[in-house]
């Protein structure tokens, strides 16, 4: 059962500051006297009261390459996958240069590479930069054939 005394109140109003010296949160707003944090636009982010920072104590990491070398990595399966797919009509050969005009593969990529995962069933001429050994034994096991370009 409810009663009226264990009722919580909802309604409460939001203390506005700075309106007044009568409103009890008037002239400095709780502010305090002058100062940089009086002033109104004013944060002091990520000062430690002239420590050295945490971002400057901490050391750069990291280094993002600036000509590094973008290599496609196709997996069996996924290769399966694009023969079963009669609307790719590839022909028995493959290579970097197929894949991009079919938009199978992005066109920022200039090497492809080879990977063992999955099975593969139809014999193709694979042309790529690099092979892991398990996809160029499967490849071969299929009746294929892996050329591997080196430039």
């Amino acid at each position: 059962m409810m009663s009226l005394n264990k009722l919580l109140k909802t309604n409460k109003k939001k203390i506005r500051v700075g309106r007044g010296i009568g409103s009890g949160k008037g002239k400095t707003s709780s502010r305090g006297h002058k100062g940089q944090k009086s002033r109104s636009g004013v944060s002091i982010k990520s000062f430690e009261g002239g420590q050295m920072p945490l971002y400057r104590r901490l050391p750069k990491r990291g280094f993002k390459q600036f000509k590094k070398q973008q290599i496609a990595i196709l997996n069996l399966s996924k290769i399966q996958n694009m023969f079963d797919k009669k609307a790719n009509d590839l022909k028995n050969s493959l290579d970097i240069k197929i894949l991009k005009d079919k938009n199978l593969v992005n066109k920022k990529y200039s090497k492809l590479k080879i990977l063992g995962t999955g099975e593969l069933k139809t014999n193709i001429d694979i042309s790529a930069h690099f092979a892991s050994k398990q996809a160029s034994e499967k490849i071969q096991k299929a009746g294929g054939k892996l050329n591997i370009i080196k430039k």
